[in-house]
């Protein structure tokens, strides 16, 4: 077999391999997306290819039952990730542009928090919780959230803060701009992609919590999405298209 014959082959290969992949890291969504337009009886007579009639209001009923907890979810997550934000990036500025005897150490402890596995924190997490009355509340899921987040986010954007010409920062300083506006109109705006690559992540985590709003929220009508998810089902029946609406409509935030 001459090279260009082998290379042709090797490259079926490889495309062949990568669309096996991609066929089946996608066939969960297209199952989910087929089913939502079904009902039971269609769904046992061809659960893998589409049937007419389609039925469109599976998404209305999986709406109204998912909205409340998406809503849930958008009030916490959007919480945590801001004020998570907010204070990292005063945290990073302090490490990147100040030094101080013990300031390498201090960073270093930030580097063992992100070390630290969370399931081992979770029943002391759990004790100071109910001491504290947060009980049953969102602020039981913002306030460990936030205080999660700061390790991770600190130790990226520092590095990325360091990068900025220090020309920049005695510019605004001979120009009257103090530390605080600093951050505000020379950090941010040159960090904004990755600000946004972090609030991404940021928001998929929260958005795909599980543990802690299980542990944390006793009230069915304070449970966030992950769990609320549970509720959707039937305690004798499951009607699969309603069900396969509601988690589509719970998986577009993270798509978009």
């Amino acid at each position: 077999m001459s090279r260009a014959a082998q290379s042709r082959v090797t490259e079926l290969l490889k495309h062949s391999f990568l669309w096996i992949i991609v066929i089946c890291a996608f066939s969960g969504l297209y199952l989910m997306l087929e089913i939502s337009l079904k009902d039971n009886q269609q769904f046992a007579e061809s659960p893998w290819i589409p049937t007419a009639p389609f039925h469109w209001e599976n998404y209305i009923v999986g709406w109204n039952q998912v909205a409340p907890y998406i809503l849930n979810t958008v009030f916490v997550a959007v919480t945590i990730v801001v004020v998570t934000l907010v204070l990292a990036m005063y945290g990073a500025f302090f490490f990147a542009r100040f030094k101080m005897p013990g300031g390498k150490f201090i960073f270093f402890l930030f580097l063992m928090l992100m070390m630290y596995p969370a399931v081992a924190n979770m029943v002391p997490a759990f004790i100071l919780i109910k001491q504290l009355g947060l009980y049953n509340s969102y602020w039981a899921l913002i306030l460990p959230g936030i205080i999660g987040g700061q390790a991770f986010t600190i130790f990226v954007l520092r590095g990325f803060i360091e990068d900025i010409p220090q020309d920049f920062f005695d510019a605004a300083e001979i120009d009257g701009c103090s530390m605080w506006r600093q951050v505000w109109q020379i950090v941010f705006p040159l960090s904004g992609p990755i600000v946004g690559t972090l609030a991404i992540l940021a928001i998929i985590g929260r958005w795909n919590d599980f543990v802690a709003p299980l542990i944390y929220i006793r009230d069915p009508a304070k449970q966030l999405l992950a769990v609320g998810l549970l509720h959707l089902e039937g305690e004798y029946t499951r009607k699969w298209g309603e069900l396969m609406a509601g988690y589509t409509i719970a998986s577009l935030p993270l798509v978009i």
